[in-house]
């Protein structure tokens, strides 16, 4: 090998060492880029996954909020307390049927008072002082949605006030004032000239009109065409439809003569309360089925009715036939109590 040579060969290796060390160099940090972006995507998922559980959190917590106030604005109320109540019946959050009771005394002439006296053929009305306080038809109402016959037909205050708030709302949903009262109250003397004159076959104080709570209406259009007693038809269909709301029933409903023993008529009302109205119509009971039925249900056991989302339980209380009466009531509740005209009471609670 000549010297020429041996210089290229050492050359040649000299310039291989150095790219063998370059090469070595560009490896390394090749493998620290490698080492960089492992840490650098263990950090993002790592951040990434600790943001979406705070997200879920956040969620979570913003969809809790959303259901309170959703609710909150459902039950249009203020507080959990006031929701409470409502879904309860109860201020104090019990249920409707934890009452607490305690007793009222009442008088034996009670029994011949309140909303749901059954007067008939077997059960006289005894013109108790205080039962009802009339009101003479013509003196208060304004003519607008309804009229009256004459001067002198009267009703109990509060039935007038609930037929008046009925006839309100049908005049408002119809613009429709054809109706007419024309019968209401009577005396034992008005009932015995009608009984004698052969116009009733119910004497002097047995009638249910004595009781200020039954009236009779007609349909008088305005237009001049022919009159004729009220009818459930065509758009004066709407009073029988929500009557009970209101507290009305149909006092001889048609099939129910063995029952009250008077002839079916459609234009006769009588007032006995919302929630007593709304079960009879519910389960097409007369007034006589009603108060029947009623002794089934005691304060432990009482009959519960839903009127407009308001709850109501409903129980019987039979008189001491020989005194006074110790009628059970709730001391947490509102209540009324009623004589059935016959041999007890009608406790009456509001549950909400």
């Amino acid at each position: 090998m000549t010297n020429g040579d041996k210089r290229r060969n050492r050359k040649r290796d000299k310039v291989s060492k150095r790219y063998k060390v370059r090469y070595d160099r560009l490896v390394a940090v090749i493998l620290v880029l490698i080492v960089l972006i492992v840490i650098l995507t263990s950090c993002v998922k790592s951040c990434s996954g600790k943001e979406k559980n705070k997200n879920s959190d956040t969620k979570a917590t913003t969809t809790t909020a959303d259901n309170t106030q959703q609710s909150s604005i459902i039950d249009k109320l203020e507080s959990s307390t006031e929701t409470n109540a409502i879904l309860s019946g109860t201020a104090d959050g019990q249920k409707p049927s934890e009452s607490q009771y305690t007793t009222e005394i009442h008088k034996a002439a009670d029994v011949n008072t309140g909303n749901l006296l059954l007067v008939n053929a077997d059960h006289e009305y005894k013109f108790v002082e205080g039962d009802i306080d009339l009101a003479v038809l013509y003196d208060v109402i304004d003519g607008t949605a309804f009229h009256v016959s004459d001067r002198v037909i009267s009703l109990d205050k509060e039935t007038l006030e609930q037929f008046t708030a009925l006839m309100n709302a049908f005049y408002a949903e119809s613009k429709n004032s054809d109706i007419y009262v024309i019968g209401g109250y009577r005396t034992a003397e008005e009932q015995n000239d009608k009984y004698y004159n052969g116009n009733s076959q119910f004497q002097g104080g047995h009638s249910d009109y004595h009781t200020g709570r039954s009236l009779d209406i007609i349909i008088a259009p305005s237009d001049g065409s022919s009159s004729g007693y009220y009818s459930p038809t065509g758009v004066y269909s709407y009073i029988d439809e929500h009557a009970a709301e209101y507290g009305f029933v149909v006092r001889f409903p048609e099939g129910k003569e063995n029952y009250t023993r008077e002839r079916a008529r459609d234009y006769t009302y009588r007032y006995v309360g919302a929630p007593h109205a709304m079960y009879m119509k519910q389960n097409s009971l007369c007034l006589e089925e009603y108060i029947n039925k009623l002794k089934e249900h005691t304060k432990d056991e009482p009959l519960e009715v839903t009127v407009d989302k308001k709850l109501y339980q409903i129980y019987y209380a039979p008189a001491n036939p020989t005194g006074d009466t110790e009628v059970p009531v709730p001391s947490n509740k509102t209540y009324t109590v009623s004589g059935n005209n016959a041999d007890g009471f009608i406790v009456t609670v509001s549950m909400n």
